[in-house]
């Protein structure tokens, strides 16, 4: 396998382990955003927060600049059995830069992979929030 561009400190690869394991048990959504360094290419949290709910993570996505968000987000089955699926949401909104979108393509398949998740949905606007349940299922 070729070399990656793409970093990741041990440090961020041990907090996606440890929000993989911990998301599985949580009764609510839980989220991080993820963003690269256009210097480093280093793939790094965007702040300590883990978000709980869908309105909080939209209003921190940026308007401009594509970022990943693992996302686990916890449902009932029609059958009553609750299902945490971990999911990666590739946010590029329409009015990010051609640089910030090229930079985030190389590494969808690196964060999928690293994150372990089910799932990739990409989101170009805010209402594609909106029917995540109705994507996860």
């Amino acid at each position: 396998m070729a070399p990656s561009l793409y970093t990741f400190t041990s440090e961020t690869l041990s907090q996606l382990q440890k929000f993989r394991f911990a998301s599985a048990r949580a009764s609510k959504m839980q989220a991080i955003i993820y963003e690269i360094d256009k210097e480093s290419y280093e793939v790094r949290k965007e702040d300590d927060e883990v978000y709980d709910n869908i309105e909080d993570l939209i209003e921190e996505l940026p308007d401009n600049s594509a970022r990943f968000v693992v996302l686990s987000y916890p449902f009932k089955l029609p059958d009553g059995r609750l299902k945490s699926p971990l999911v990666l949401v590739y946010w590029r909104p329409p009015t990010s830069g051609q640089a910030s979108k090229m930079l985030y393509a190389g590494a969808v398949e690196l964060i999928r992979d690293k994150a372990g998740v089910s799932k990739l949905i990409e989101a170009t606007e805010e209402e594609d929030f909106e029917d995540l349940e109705k994507q996860l299922q």
